[in-house]
């Protein structure tokens, strides 16, 4: 097999390869996931954690999202973040026993739900290129390795979808969110947290740079693969004018 045709091969395997990336991003996009900001968040500490909400219904827009929160977490507060357009209502319920935590405050109640009410004309748009995130900032974090946040989203059209699934590769997969143990330093995750919510733009900036550096990457490895094609060919019509010289 000549060098070109087997660089042609190579090349068209790394298109493949591409595409083939592109289109699993896109499928798991489709999920309602938990994205965090910053600084990995610490067993014990507060994050803010931003809820990612995809529309899958061609006929119908999102009107309604509730993310839920297990009492054994005991999740002493949280706080959301406005999105306009939609009204937030955090729901506290109350203990069959108080439970202490590890600071020794004692509670009687826990967060167990948040729920976002689109107004009219502000719900995610129907059909599947639109999406809206919804944060909120919590704590202090139990002491388990990842945090499973199952979510219902309700549809105009009546219809809703539970994402609770614990199973990553399920079909409906629960958000989650993966908590390292306490470093002792005080902060917890939080300080970087805090500066998502409260509008700094930087950890936009750094998801942008990674996203940036992630297509130039793409794009290099396209531009040497084509490069080494053109001297394929190069060097292949050198050796034909050599020969042609010769005879």
């Amino acid at each position: 097999m000549s060098k070109t045709r087997q660089l042609t091969r190579a090349a068209a395997v790394l298109a493949a390869t591409a595409a083939l990336g592109l289109s699993s991003t896109a499928v798991a996009s489709a999920h309602v996931t938990a994205q965090v900001y910053g600084a990995q968040p610490e067993q014990g500490g507060h994050a803010a954690i931003t809820l990612r909400v995809p529309n899958e219904e061609e006929k119908a827009g999102t009107d309604k999202v509730t993310v839920h929160f297990d009492e054994e977490y005991a999740l002493a507060n949280a706080r959301t973040k406005p999105v306009p357009g939609w009204t937030a209502k955090i729901t506290k319920t109350k203990l069959d026993e108080p439970v202490t935590t590890d600071d020794g405050a004692e509670l009687t109640e826990v967060v167990t739900s948040i729920t976002w009410t689109a107004e009219k004309g502000s719900e995610i748009p129907a059909g599947e290129q639109s999406y809206q995130e919804f944060s909120f900032s919590t704590g202090p974090l139990p002491k388990v390795d990842r945090l499973i946040l199952p979510a219902d989203q309700h549809y105009t059209n009546g219809t809703t979808v539970s994402w609770a699934d614990e199973d990553p590769e399920a079909d409906k997969p629960a958000p989650a969110v993966e908590l390292a143990p306490p470093s002792g330093d005080g902060h917890h995750g939080g300080a970087a947290a805090a500066s998502h919510d409260n509008g700094d733009d930087s950890a936009n900036a750094a998801a942008d740079e990674d996203a940036t550096d992630t297509t130039a990457r793409w794009l290099g490895g396209i531009g040497l693969a084509l490069g080494a094609l053109g001297a394929g060919a190069g060097i292949g019509a050198v050796l034909r004018s050599r020969k042609k010289a010769s005879s």
